[in-house]
């Protein structure tokens, strides 16, 4: 059963103010705004998920379905894989932030790491330290980290960016996947994606 937000789950970029971290300010970092894809750039199907790093269905997706499909379809080049992050808390807003403070190539290898390690840093007594913890195990300086982290202007427009796409697709639960425009909803298994895959191939 897929995540469906309530009234209160919804940010909107008049709130980025309250949302970012009161850290001290380092030299300004250049977090990625833009899709990132894997796979061939030519792939016959594109896949689009929408998902929150605080998604407990988004999460076991990415446990459960995400290595099997990632190996037959996107590493074999048949399928061009988006993720595009959707916002219900600050956390998840967070993690988004550091994830896209890595750039370009280093997008994938922590939204794996907050996906997958989702049930230890989302409980911790401490989310924020947990979120900066990973940042800093996949190479980023505490001062990069804290730069993008108390940056009110880059939580704005990430906010605005999720809005914009999830206005334009129609997006109301995660995870939402887009294949080839389709759309389909929830934790879907491995024979379930592959199947919808295979109808566009």
């Amino acid at each position: 059963m897929p995540h469906r937000p309530s009234r209160r789950d919804v940010m909107t970029a008049a709130t980025a103010s309250m949302l970012v971290l009161a850290l001290p300010r380092a030299a300004a970092a250049e977090p990625y705004m833009e899709d990132v894809a894997l796979g061939a750039d030519d792939a016959p199907v594109t896949v689009i998920e929408y998902a929150s790093f605080t998604c407990p269905h988004c999460a076991a997706f990415h446990v459960n379905t995400w290595p099997e499909i990632k190996k037959a379809y996107v590493d074999t080049g048949k399928v061009r894989f988006i993720l595009r992050e959707v916002y219900f808390d600050r956390y998840g807003l967070w993690a988004s932030m550091v994830a896209r403070c890595g750039g370009e190539a280093g997008f994938y290898p922590m939204a794996d790491q907050f996906l997958k390690k989702q049930d230890q840093w989302s409980r911790s007594q401490d989310i924020a330290a947990e979120i900066q913890k990973i940042g800093r195990l996949n190479g980023l300086s505490a001062e990069a980290i804290n730069a993008c982290l108390s940056d009110q202007d880059y939580a704005k427009a990430l906010i605005e960016r999720y809005q914009n796409f999830a206005t334009a697709d129609d997006v109301r639960s995660t995870p939402s996947f887009l294949i080839n425009g389709e759309k389909h909803t929830g934790n879907l298994s491995a024979e379930e994606f592959s199947a919808l895959l295979d109808k566009h191939l």
